[in-house]
């Protein structure tokens, strides 16, 4: 009963082709299918909106968000465009599944919303990522679009991180009162980078940490792993040095997924004696490496303890208010809530706000949720989260078993999982830090988190061999495509 409630909550039995044949949109979108296999433009429609995404990553820290957010409308439209004008085969996932049914609590939370025309704002914002999801879903199917996209990400967070690194050396003004005047910490440098804000630079670094991390592994090359171990290392001394606390657990919390996923991936290859002690002695390593770092190095013993200061440290103090304020919203719209976006909070929370304590955000994307939505929401949000990890761990486990038909681990599958492993590791950095901040909703963050997801989803489509059929792809990609299906089916037999 419990596996069967299982399949059913992660979608595993769900028909996707059959669905496909049977839906009546797909029939009749079969016109435009037609018009785009003598489309010379279309042909190349999968490289045309890589340069878009890779174009929003590669500005996103030094533009405005109205730029963003029309970049963000270009990749929605290509979207349609690519997908109305497909074979409709592969791109469709049990996250896209999940990721709708939030969009629709959203939806339903905007039309019941005291204050309509706000949360519409804030429903257009989500659908414009979400569709980012999609569009991602969909290109980074194609490995070589994939890996390009993260080393466009890297390169762009190396130029942060070097510049953030740079301020902790010869200073920074501080933006806004980031640490408690009153405490030890008060004449502390907390950078910020080009993203003005040292919480918002902290998670716009968890993917780049993650991505590096993996990237020493997956490059074949000597040059290439030294230029990934030199974005780990700035990126990681550039998240410390923000002294942001939620970038801290969010960055424990990525380092343990990726510590458990590397032992997970490489334990056919270890010795007896490893495959028992990998994981406790890499873990114990880390948690006195962390336990050696609050003993002797005096910021961050004075940061870590401020977290267990309850209301002593004005920062929690000021989140503690906010939280009672948000809880009180919630209670008053259990349902549906209030509706999405900061707008729609920024008129709302004035009501229930203790004074003094005026706020952006709930200061958690889980209350966020909640008081955005309510019920339905947050228990789509939830729902979403658990099949993004169930589904990467599924595909991380299909990949090893496919790699494992060979003799050991074999290096295509290697370099693919890898990437897996830090889009989950990433993930789990980003919802740490979300616990007790909100960054995750600006759209520099918001950005890579539905670019996270659609890396996760794309790799449904890339384990089944699901691609659509090679009209639909320039001779460049026809090749790759047509080959990696015949290794794919050979792998299987």
């Amino acid at each position: 009963m419990f596996d069967a409630t299982f399949k059913r909550l992660t979608l595993s039995n769900f028909a996707f082709d059959q669905w496909r044949e049977a839906s009546f949109l797909h029939r009749l979108l079969s016109p435009l299918r037609s018009w785009r296999q003598g489309s010379w433009l279309l042909a190349w429609g999968d490289g045309i909106a890589w340069v878009f995404v890779a174009v929003m990553i590669a500005l996103a820290p030094y533009v405005s968000t109205a730029m963003i957010g029309w970049l963000l409308a270009a990749a929605a439209g290509l979207w349609i465009l690519l997908t109305v004008s497909d074979r409709a085969e592969g791109w469709l996932t049990p996250l896209h599944i999940v990721v709708v049914a939030y969009w629709g609590a959203m939806v339903l939370a905007t039309a019941l919303s005291p204050v309509k025309m706000a949360a519409l704002s804030g429903l257009i914002k989500l659908t414009l990522n979400i569709m980012l999801f999609m569009l991602s879903a969909r290109i980074l199917r194609i490995k070589e679009l994939r890996s390009g996209l993260i080393l466009v990400y890297l390169t762009t967070a190396l130029v942060v991180s070097v510049y953030g690194l740079r301020q902790w050396f010869f200073g920074a003004e501080a933006l806004a009162t980031w640490v408690d005047p009153t405490s030890n910490m008060a004449g502390a440098t907390r950078v910020y980078s080009y993203l003005k804000n040292p919480n918002l630079l902290a998670g716009y670094l968890m993917p780049a940490i993650s991505f590096s991390a993996m990237a020493v592994f997956a490059w074949s090359r000597w040059l290439p792993k030294l230029l990934a171990l030199v974005v780990y290392l700035s990126s990681s001394a550039c998240l410390i040095l923000t002294l942001s606390r939620g970038g801290w657990l969010g960055f424990l919390a990525l380092s343990f997924v990726l510590i458990v996923l590397l032992v997970f991936w490489w334990n056919p290859t270890f010795s007896p004696f490893w495959r028992r002690w990998a994981l406790p002695l890499l873990l114990g390593g880390s948690v006195a490496v962390v336990l050696a770092s609050i003993v002797l190095v005096t910021p961050v013993r004075e940061r870590v303890m401020s977290m267990f200061d309850a209301r002593g440290d004005s920062s929690n103090n000021f989140r503690m208010n906010v939280y009672a304020a948000v809880i009180k919203m919630i209670k008053a719209r259990p349902l549906t809530g209030i509706g999405p976006g900061n707008e729609a909070f920024n008129q709302v929370y004035p009501l229930y706000q203790q004074p003094r304590y005026t706020a952006l955000s709930a200061y958690s994307i889980y209350l966020e949720t909640a008081v955005e939505a309510g019920i339905f929401g947050i228990t789509a949000f939830l729902w979403m989260l658990a099949l993004m990890f169930q589904q990467g761990w599924s595909q991380l486990g299909r990949l090893k078993t496919i790699g494992l038909k060979k003799v050991g681990l074999d290096r295509v599958h290697l370099s693919e999982a890898y990437w897996l492993m830090g889009a989950l590791a990433a993930a789990a950095g980003l919802l740490v830090q979300g616990t007790f901040d909100t960054v995750w909703y600006r759209p520099q963050i918001s950005t890579l988190w539905w670019l996270l997801l659609g890396i996760i989803a794309s790799y449904y489509a890339e384990v089944r061999r699901t691609y659509r059929a090679p009209l639909a792809l320039p001779p460049a990609m026809i090749s790759v495509e047509t080959l990696t299906k015949k290794a794919a089916a050979k792998e299987m037999t």
